[in-house]
């Protein structure tokens, strides 16, 4: 029996990436408009979950230099992109996939440009507080961070999936991109330079890209890389 390609993705699993896909991007769009028209129940709500979490940050100096550890190191964008970057020369190197290292690399810069645009459109004002545990520039909305380790781990489960790893192997990388995910999401809030609402906003938005390149990588696949049926001999 042959191990799946990662070239060879099935058809129902990229009609339920389109599926997946709409409805993420239904949910991101929702929130981009209360966001935007600056919903009076989202921005209490954001206040007050910030400014709480702003007071646990200054009195736990210990947990507040560990969030700036993780988030300015270990899940920092560019740490995600570089770790994007090795997988994309594995796949050309090791697997011969040029297609689908192609494809990780446009996602992710893609998914990048994106992001930035949103920003750039919606303007969003970061949180100001009179004893800042951290600094961040740019707008607020959606969080680089959250958006970017949801593209890259979401992405980098679907591959190790296609690949057919071993349930140890899946399990481990089920559980580091969980914690990668929503850890930084929550560092961001802790350390006052993301309103919960950008981070909620960045996680929608990552996982909509994440469905958008599943269901494009089988539906724009060239023909050649496809694998043929195995003739059985009589």
């Amino acid at each position: 029996m042959n191990a799946p390609s990662v070239d060879s993705p099935p058809r129902p699993q990229r009609r339920t990436a389109a599926r997946s896909a709409g409805v993420l991007a239904l949910c991101s769009v929702l929130l981009l408009t209360l966001v935007a028209a600056r919903w009076s129940p989202l921005i209490s709500a954001d206040g007050d979950i910030s400014a709480t979490t702003h007071r646990w940050a200054v009195e736990e100096s210990g947990v507040t230099q560990a969030c700036r550890i993780l988030t300015d190191w270990v899940w920092d964008p560019w740490t995600m992109r570089l770790l994007c970057a090795v997988v994309v020369v594995w796949l050309v190197v090791r697997l011969a996939a040029r297609w689908t290292a192609l494809w990780l690399a446009l996602a992710v810069t893609l998914g990048t440009l994106f992001q930035q645009a949103l920003k750039a459109l919606v303007d969003r004002p970061r949180p100001v507080w009179p004893d800042p545990v951290d600094s961040a520039h740019y707008a607020a909305f959606p969080s680089g961070h959250a958006m970017t380790a949801t593209v890259v781990c979401g992405l980098f489960l679907w591959l190790l999936r296609r690949h057919g790893v071993g349930r140890a192997v899946w399990r481990t990388a089920v559980t580091v991109a969980v914690v990668s995910v929503v850890g930084v999401g929550l560092t961001r809030v802790w350390l006052g330079v993301h309103w919960p609402s950008d981070v909620v906003g960045g996680w929608l938005l990552g996982a909509t890209v994440v469905a958008l390149a599943v269901w494009t990588h089988g539906h724009r696949q060239p023909r050649t890389t496809r694998t043929a049926p195995r003739r059985i001999a009589p």
